[in-house]
């Protein structure tokens, strides 16, 4: 059997809180696999407030959507609510992000909007958008 742990390797992760939208709910973990991250050019959801969507769901009006893109390929995503704003996190490649241009690591928050638009501009480059609410 593999170790799980290693001591040199790189461990690449997010962890990404949350607040739940009602009081006194149950904390909730799921891990799921995601084979649809393998077709290129579209973003796919992760992540939703609906038990009934796809991916997992949590006690919030929350969306996340992930994607690989080809080189120039153009997305754009609409946002679920209008009180809701997108974080936008790059894990690969590089992207231009409403005009402006970030690599792998980067982020821009977009809000008070209705749209977020995306261009790959790196072959297999990969996105997060973290749709939530822009207040408490």
């Amino acid at each position: 059997m593999p170790a799980l742990l290693s001591p040199s390797d790189e461990v690449k992760f997010l962890q990404i809180w949350i607040f739940p939208n009602q009081r006194d709910v149950n904390p909730r973990y799921d891990q799921i696999p995601l084979p649809d991250l393998n077709v290129h050019n579209t973003l796919h959801q992760v992540l939703s407030p609906s038990p009934d969507d796809a991916g997992v769901w949590i006690h919030q009006n929350a969306w996340f959507h992930m994607g690989t893109f080809d080189q120039n390929e153009h997305q754009t995503y609409r946002i679920k609510s209008s009180t809701n704003g997108v974080y936008a996190f790059v894990l690969n490649g590089s992207f231009t992000i409403e005009g402006e241009a970030l690599a792998k690591r980067d982020a821009l928050g977009v809000w008070e909007s209705t749209e977020v638009n995306i261009q790959a501009t790196s072959p297999g480059s990969r996105i997060l958008l973290i749709d939530v609410p822009m207040s408490a």
